[in-house]
């Protein structure tokens, strides 16, 4: 397996001390996302799964955020974010780097009001986004 792998919540690759200095993408995930993640692979109940966020052309505006399961390995190409609940629960979020290119600087976070409760992503990339709030422009 050759998926990248981050252990921690700021989701910046590390660089080899030997390597020159290279623009590395990342997404930050918060702690009530982490908190949230983890409620929702528990009531999945099947072991191993992690949470899968990456873009996907369509939607109202050009793109569209995909969240979903992912069972088994990371695959190659995959970015790993090993993060860890407030109660030691292992959380694992899954992204391709293909989505990093449009997720560059996102925080993926939780948020819940009195009409909706759900995923947000935070991303400083986004021009412009559709009233659904699921789709926007780069």
């Amino acid at each position: 397996m050759n998926a990248e792998t981050h252990n921690h919540e700021q989701s910046k690759p590390e660089k080899a001390a030997a390597e020159a200095p290279k623009a590395t993408l990342g997404i930050t995930i918060s702690a009530k996302a982490v908190e949230a993640i983890k409620k929702q692979i528990e009531k999945r109940g099947t072991t191993g799964t992690a949470l899968r966020v990456g873009v996907r052309g369509g939607g109202c505006s050009g793109f569209s955020y995909v969240i979903q399961f992912h069972d088994g390995e990371p695959q190659a190409r995959d970015v790993v974010y090993d993060l860890t609940a407030q109660d030691g629960t292992n959380v694992r979020v899954i992204t391709d780097k293909k989505s990093l290119i449009y997720l560059n600087g996102t925080e993926l976070d939780w948020e819940q009001t009195l009409m909706a409760q759900g995923f947000k992503f935070r991303n400083p990339q986004e021009k412009s986004n559709c009233g659904c709030g699921h789709s926007f422009t780069v």
